[in-house]
């Protein structure tokens, strides 16, 4: 049966530098009647992620901006609860991009099982999901990482980061090096997740500190950050050093474009490659990366953690979070 009303989060206007409440409602709505090829999912966990950020913005990107008015989107698993497509029944698992809601109504091809039996449905909103391969492809394909190789990654108790410094450990890296916003993610990389070191960019120049860390320098920066860690990293990295522009959260709020680094000239005279990419360049290898990724997940060899907010009415709460650095690993919202 299908159930009368649900809840929505909607954008109901346009942030000016950091969002705040009043820039989001939620609103009830009355769950419509499947029609023939659509299923009625009632979502568990919804996803809010740094990215949701630039969608805010109405101008031209890679993805298109949130709509005013209208229910924000983003990854959601969840339940089917009604189903009139024969192959998508009632009680399956579903991953999907209608989040930010209660309950989603839309074509069965929307949506995607889930193996629950390999890890919990959370996971893939994390490890399994969209994080997960942006760490994946975005340090061995994007940034070429070799074994040998120093690797050093800010935001790396976040979700793609603390994933990233994992996945170069398991794939031979010399040397692991994480930033993190606090004393107690320090520890976290370090005693959990085996990063060699790990620093809190508050204590000091991130340039020093990271000097510190890796006194022979690094070959690969992967860079959730931007700002001071950008420049930072081009003055550590060796020669044919790579870099992975995976996001700048550090400037994601700012009113004016923040200036780029002001020592990149280097990377003329160290032949470095600095490469920006988004996980959907690399859609058509999802299977590959699921079956290395659920190879190590079942082994033990990747460790995860979650941060969790109850009810779609604490989504917007969530999201905010992620500029207070409320979370460690991924942050999720508990429907």
């Amino acid at each position: 049966m299908t159930p009368g009303h649900g809840a929505e989060v909607r954008l109901v206007r346009r942030p000016v530098g950091t969002p705040v409440a009043d820039d989001f409602e939620v609103g009830s709505v009355r769950i419509a009647e499947p029609r023939e090829g659509e299923v009625v999912v009632r979502n568990e966990y919804l996803s809010v992620d740094p990215y949701m950020r630039g969608r805010m913005i109405d101008a031209k990107s890679y993805i298109e901006p949130f709509a005013l008015g209208e229910v924000m989107s983003g990854g959601a698993v969840g339940t089917v609860v009604r189903s009139e497509a024969p192959e998508l029944p009632v009680g399956e698992t579903v991953l999907h991009d209608h989040g930010w809601r209660e309950y989603a109504v839309a074509p069965a091809a929307d949506f995607t099982r889930v193996d629950t039996t390999v890890a919990p449905a959370s996971a893939y909103l994390g490890i399994l999901g969209m994080p997960g391969q942006t760490a994946y492809f975005g340090l061995f394909d994007v940034a070429g990482m070799r074994p040998g190789d120093t690797v050093f990654i800010s935001g790396a108790a976040g979700a793609v980061g603390s994933l990233a410094g994992q996945f170069a450990r398991l794939r031979g890296a010399r040397r692991v090096i994480g930033s993190a916003g606090s004393p107690e993610k320090v520890a976290y990389l370090r005693d959990e997740l085996g990063f060699d070191a790990a620093f809190d960019y508050h204590d000091g120049p991130v340039r020093e500190q990271l000097r510190a860390a890796a006194p022979g320098g690094i070959d690969v920066y992967f860079d959730n950050v931007g700002g001071d860690h950008l420049r930072a990293a081009i003055g550590a990295i060796r020669p044919f050093g790579r870099i992975t522009l995976c996001g700048a959260i550090s400037g994601y709020n700012d009113t004016r474009p923040p200036p780029g680094p002001d020592n990149l000239i280097l990377a003329v005279g160290k032949r470095l490659t600095l490469r920006g990419f988004v996980v959907y360049d690399f859609a058509d290898r999802t299977t590959e990366f699921e079956a290395q990724v659920g190879r190590w997940l079942l082994d033990g060899h990747v460790r995860l953690r979650e941060t969790v907010v109850s009810g779609v009415h604490n989504a917007t709460t969530a999201f905010l979070g992620l500029f207070d650095g409320a979370n460690t690993g991924k942050m999720l919202v508990r429907v």
